[in-house]
């Protein structure tokens, strides 16, 4: 991915205080190319979409918040507008494992 693209990423990062949150949440607002962002404090989590490399974005926090920071996952939104091929990876439908009879499935009543 040498281009900006339309994406989310979800990035893990040590946030230890209100204050860390503040600060990544500054950052975050000051880059142009982010979008939105949600910051998940106890999960250690940052979630950013918008127009961007998520090496980029975070090279960037690692440097302004000096600790270390792992991109966990990407998500390409961009939906096949660019040049390069796409390769969508499709899920199979849920399946339940188990198949109750129809005599012994019953239904709440609602009063």
């Amino acid at each position: 991915m040498s281009e900006k693209r339309l994406c989310c990423a979800v990035i893990r990062i040590n946030l230890d205080c209100n204050a860390c949150c503040r600060k990544v949440r500054r950052i975050l607002i000051n880059m142009k190319e982010v979008e939105t962002h949600v910051i998940e404090k106890k999960e250690r989590k940052i979630i950013v979409c918008g127009q961007f490399r998520p090496s980029d974005i975070a090279v960037k926090l690692q440097k302004k918040m000096k600790r270390r920071v792992e991109i966990l996952e990407i998500e390409d939104l961009s939906g096949g507008h660019g040049g390069e091929e796409e390769h969508y990876h499709h899920e199979q439908p849920y399946e339940p494992q188990h198949e109750y009879p129809a005599d012994q499935v019953t239904t709440p009543l609602l009063c």
